[in-house]
């Protein structure tokens, strides 16, 4: 029993790491997660120690540093992985690090940027090194018998906490729905710590089917409010036909009862029994208004509201002026790489929590991409990134989806900078498909990518004397800088269509992949001219949909990039099922929902925000527990099915 005392020595070191993550990254500690992270530290160390208890010192001496320098660098690697990208690094994402070298430069930027956090994670490490020379900790081998006390009593040990987990179901975002139910990379570091979530990744990663929490668990109302009026945006509303007009279904012919009566698998079953029952968004009075009509969709790379200005970026404000304008568009962010945004633009589906969803999607029938619609519908149909092609496997993904795909490396022949030019894109592609009529692009920009600083990126660089003489901080004016590339790609693109007297027959749209999180909240304040207060007001997105000619139309409907499909889908007038995606048309009179990774959502009565359980009513409506576990529930199973989806290629299960 003379080494006993180095029993507690790896749960103390463990708790300290996690202690030094939540102050650099949440910049608190005490909350109920410590007390969760605390107790599995406590088994997870314990069982550090055995590895280094059975054998001669020497060797437990190595297999100590060995654990000790793996913990220093996985601590320390999610801290600045999440400084970076604004979340924690699955283990899936390591399946495509090595396309992430370029990124060498803004890891050591940010290094520099986090001296003082990386110094205290080295801190055991270091310290450990001098006690071991210096004999001031010792590794004796330790009696089997001991060995198998211990380990009995640790198992034990996690054993009760794993149950006290499961029995803390309170809440939307309970410990026993974040442990058991789904995986929130985020939520579950800041309750269980990043140990664990470790643990839960690899488990999310290797199971096969997942299980959803029950959709009736009840919510608890902690704070209920109207918004004040002067937060109430002032914006024109549309104008509602004269006559009322009668339309029909944006549905399929689905025989779902039959397919039912056919199936054996339950879990499938379970999904055609739940699309059955949704209830499909009407057509309107824009449904065909651009049939026929050339498609050219955008997803751009960290674009903002807050990047459009007039004098700026007057291509981007002319397009949001005399095109659809969403005053209450939103653009989540999603937790497993940034790929998700752009998924969710491109499907109409929610990402699979610890997975590259588009990744995954490559093997699977994706009919109501518009990719595969506009093909079938006799499209000439093209997809460009103007980064390398392979990018996320986007090579694998977007032939999928039913494109012609370019990218660096493969048929694009952009200039090879950090990050490289969508002018150039645009100037490459356009001649490819301008003759091809109709035809249906798709862009995934760069232009826009962090790093914000005019010594680290190529494109801010190049137009930073346009961005000099505002009074803004140096990264918001480089943020603005790279903008600047993308309205003049913009205005390239339409000085094309225009010549080749196409430009009324174009429908462009455009939105972005997530939210500029390169820059700080004081940052996107600077660049907002107000405080940036809650997750929502970080998420405020925007989407541009244009074309020459077009009546200026105001939609002041709460929406998100999951709405872009089904909003396309209905003004080119195809048919589609949408019963079958996770959005909802836009211009539809279907109620909105915008939803978000952690399970917080806006309707057009209510903004309820997940972590705290707080409700906040809109325009005078009064939130009963009703109606908010309706959507709670309504939220839960757009994920769970959306997960489905993906996991069981649903959609050629129903292909007719």
């Amino acid at each position: 029993m003379k080494n006993i005392k180095h029993l507690f020595l790896m749960p103390l070191i463990i708790i300290y790491f996690e202690t030094v993550l939540k102050i650099s990254v949440y910049g608190e500690i005490i909350n109920e997660g410590f007390v969760f992270m605390c107790l599995f530290s406590i088994p997870a160390g314990i069982a550090f120690y055995l590895l280094t208890s059975g054998f001669k010192e020497k060797t437990n001496k190595i297999l100590f540093i060995t654990i000790l320098s793996l913990l220093t660098f996985y601590y320390g690697g999610q801290m600045l992985y999440y400084k970076i990208f604004s979340t924690f690094a699955s283990l899936y994402f390591f399946i495509g690090a090595q396309k992430a070298a370029h990124f060498a430069f803004i890891l050591f930027d940010t290094m520099g940027h986090n001296i003082v956090p990386l110094f205290f994670i080295m801190l055991p490490l270091i310290a450990s090194v001098i006690l071991l020379k210096t004999k001031k900790i010792i590794f004796i081998k330790q009696p089997k018998e001991s060995i198998y006390k211990i380990a009995f009593s640790a198992a034990i040990l996690q054993a009760s906490i794993v149950f006290l987990v499961l029995s803390s179901d309170s809440g939307m975002l309970s410990p026993a729905y974040l442990y058991k139910e789904v995986f929130l990379i985020q939520d579950s570091v800041d309750k269980f710590g990043l140990l664990t979530t470790g643990r839960l990744d690899i488990k999310n990663i290797l199971k096969n089917i997942d299980v959803y929490a029950d959709d009736d668990i009840p919510v608890k109302i902690v704070e209920s409010e109207d918004i004040p009026e002067d937060e109430v945006p002032d914006v024109i509303e549309t104008e509602e036909p004269t006559e009322e007009t009668v339309y029909g279904y944006n549905k399929l012919d689905i025989n779902f009862n039959e397919l039912i009566e056919n199936e054996n698998k339950s879990v499938i079953t379970d999904m055609h029994k739940y699309f059955m029952n949704i209830e499909p968004t009407k057509k309107n009075k824009y449904t065909g208004m651009f049939e026929g009509k050339n498609l050219i969709l955008i997803t751009a790379e960290g674009f903002s509201p807050y990047a459009i200005d007039k004098d700026l970026t007057p291509t981007l404000y002319m397009m949001q002026e005399s095109g659809f304008r969403f005053t209450d568009f939103y653009t989540p962010l999603w937790g497993v790489s940034t790929s998700d945004g752009e998924y969710v633009a491109c499907t109409s589906l929610l990402p699979k929590e610890g997975v590259w969803s588009f990744y995954k999607s490559a093997k699977n029938y994706m009919p109501f991409s518009m990719g595969n619609q506009l093909k079938a519908g006799g499209y000439n149909t093209y997809a460009y990134h103007n980064h390398y092609f392979d990018y996320y496997f986007r090579n694998e993904s977007h032939p999928n989806m039913g494109y012609i795909y370019k990218g660096l490396g493969n048929g694009l022949d952009v200039t090879e900078t950090w990050p490289e030019s969508d002018v150039e894109m645009i100037e490459l592609t356009v001649p490819e498909f301008i003759n091809n009529q109709p035809f249906h692009t798709y862009y995934m920009t760069v232009s826009g990518h962090l790093q914000y600083s005019f010594t680290g990126n190529y494109i801010a660089a190049k137009n930073k004397e346009l961005v000099e003489h505002l009074s803004y901080s140096e990264h918001v004016k480089a943020y603005l800088a790279c903008n600047i590339e993308l309205d003049r790609a913009m205005e390239k693109l339409i000085a094309e269509l225009e010549a080749a007297g196409i430009a009324e027959d174009t429908l462009i749209a455009i939105s972005p992949d997530h939210y500029p999180y390169g820059l700080t909240k004081q940052e996107l304040g600077e660049l907002a001219g107000k405080e940036i207060k809650t997750d929502f007001d970080l998420y405020k997105g925007v989407f541009l949909l244009w074309a020459k000619g077009m009546e200026p139309v105001v939609i002041n409907k709460v929406s998100s990039s999951l709405d872009i499909i089904p909003t396309i889908s209905n003004l080119m007038g195809l048919d589609y099922d949408s019963r079958l995606l996770m959005g909802r048309d836009i211009l539809s009179d279907a109620e909105p929902l915008v939803v978000f990774e952690d399970r917080s959502f806006i309707t057009d009565k209510i903004m309820f925000e997940a972590k705290t359980e707080r409700v906040t009513n809109k325009d005078g409506f009064s939130a009963d527990s009703t109606y908010i576990d309706e959507k709670i529930n309504e939220v839960k199973q757009k994920f769970k099915y959306s997960s489905l989806i993906l996991d069981n290629n649903y959609y050629k299960k129903i292909e007719p």
